[in-house]
């Protein structure tokens, strides 16, 4: 039986980081007394869209990751590209908070990891199998 370990830990990662962004929404709702929206509070909509942002990106990087330790096993530079990836998701909502650097550097470790994972996964099958020809 394979449990993928790489995809099950990132997955939990970020499950739990999930919840975290979904805090501090909601601490800064109760804080600006905002219920409904973003009240057009700066603080609100920054915190919310570093949320949504990682909405946005992790599903894709999680799928990515566990079809590439599904068809290859479990492989040392994936755990290495998991961790750096949830750790530029802990880095972003930090910038977004105005730490710019965090947000210049979870931007851009989550769009090479979405590039090098997709386009690795994108050549498994000619790389491994002998598909496309």
């Amino acid at each position: 039986m394979s449990i993928m370990p790489v995809a099950l830990a990132a997955t939990g990662a970020a499950a739990i980081l999930n919840i975290w962004l979904g805090v501090r929404v909601g601490r800064t709702r109760v804080a600006e007394k905002v219920s409904i929206g973003d009240g057009g509070n700066l603080k609100l909509i920054a915190r919310m869209r570093a949320q949504l942002n990682f909405a946005e990106y992790t599903p894709i990087v999680l799928i990515l990751i566990a079809l590439i330790e599904l068809a290859e096993g479990t492989r040392g530079w994936l755990w290495i590209v998991a961790a750096l990836y949830i750790l530029a998701r802990i880095l972003h909502p930090f910038g977004m908070d105005g730490w710019m650097v965090g947000r210049t550097i979870g931007v851009a470790v989550t769009l090479l990891t979405l590039l090098g994972l997709g386009v690795y996964a994108a050549l498994i099958p000619a790389l491994h199998y002998g598909y496309f020809g």
